[in-house]
């Protein structure tokens, strides 16, 4: 799958070579990396055994410059063309964005170009894909040597679909890149589809979102404009006013005591050895003892202190003089 990143302006595409063993999967990616300017291309990465075949895959990636405006970069795979690794070619289809399907154009390698091609459709439907939703080319290889079949007779068999096809020699680099360029350009194609506004428009800025509190918008009364106040009315006119609020007041069945409103006077002090009471209570004369100052309680301590010195005192000579009568047995 494509991957975009907006912030860099960047597009990543997952380009996958796909075919039989020995078809010249590899090879194509070996000419690519060596032909490709050095800034534009990767480490190209390869796991082959004793007698040269890819047992996993290829993997270069490819820096193809801006389009656009943006900076894409693709990504190349190739598949084990052994069947037993079947498991293997799954795992390199996921995500894939684009398919170069590398047939070997002799006579006797037809029964295993027809069995990748099978191979290739079920492990497409695994993943819920098929040859008309993902941009596919077909490369007719090894066009120069003499058991070669001709284009009709290869597209009746591994064809019926009308994917575009390309001849190669890729021993000779032939063929390669025009293949990986029509692809390439049928990989942004999709992308255009699938984006809306094209791979060249930026990504809308995101609107602003609001918090609202449950229960919807709070609804704000409108804003009224508030009269002046009017202007008091003259002494003269505002005179009558009173007695007329004071008959009703006398007609009223119900009286009620004025609310009791605090003034800003000082208390007076109430006299001493009296208990103010409240009003309409009779007051009882109460005497309150008086309170003793700090000076008396200071002499009654420190009499009290001389006493119960004194007392130690004559104890402790008591204690002694006992102590001695004893120990010199004095009568």
């Amino acid at each position: 799958m494509v991957q975009i990143n907006f912030a860099n302006k960047e597009i990543q595409c997952k380009i996958v070579y796909y075919g039989p063993g020995m078809s010249g999967k590899t090879t194509n990616l070996e000419v690519v990396h060596k032909k490709a300017p050095a800034p534009s291309k990767g480490e190209l990465t390869s796991i082959a055994t004793e007698g040269d075949r890819t047992l996993f895959f290829d993997f270069m990636p490819l820096d193809l410059g801006n389009i656009a405006g943006i900076k894409t970069k693709f990504q190349l795979y190739t598949v084990p063309g052994q069947v037993y690794y079947n498991s293997t070619r799954k795992l390199v289809l996921q995500g894939v964005d684009g398919i170069v399907f590398v047939a070997d154009s002799q006579a006797e390698k037809l029964e295993e170009n027809i069995e990748a091609m099978e191979n290739l459709k079920a492990n497409l439907t695994e993943y819920g894909r098929d040859m008309n939703s993902i941009p596919v080319v077909i490369q007719y290889n090894k066009r120069d040597l003499p058991t070669a079949m001709t284009i009709d007779e290869l597209n009746a068999k591994l064809n019926p679909f009308g994917v575009p096809t390309y001849e190669a020699v890729a021993a000779t680099g032939e063929g390669v890149f025009p293949t990986l360029k029509a692809l390439a350009s049928l990989v942004l194609e999709s992308i255009n589809r699938e984006k809306q506004g094209g791979i060249g428009e930026s990504r809308p800025a995101k609107a602003k979102t609001t918090t609202v509190a449950p229960g919807g918008p709070r609804k704000m009364a409108p804003r009224t404009s508030v009269p002046a106040p009017a202007a008091a009315p003259a002494a003269a006119s505002a005179a009558p006013a009173a007695p007329r609020r004071m008959a009703h007041a006398a007609t009223a069945t119900q009286t009620v005591a004025p609310p009791k409103t605090r003034t800003a006077t000082k208390a007076r002090p109430a006299a001493a050895g009296r208990v103010k009471v409240a009003p309409g209570r009779q007051a009882v004369p109460k005497t309150m003892p008086a309170r003793p100052t700090g000076k008396v309680n200071i002499k009654e301590r420190q009499d009290a202190s001389r006493v119960m010195l004194w007392i130690v005192v004559c104890a402790v000579i008591v204690g002694a003089g006992a102590f001695l009568a004893w120990k010199f047995n004095i009568v």
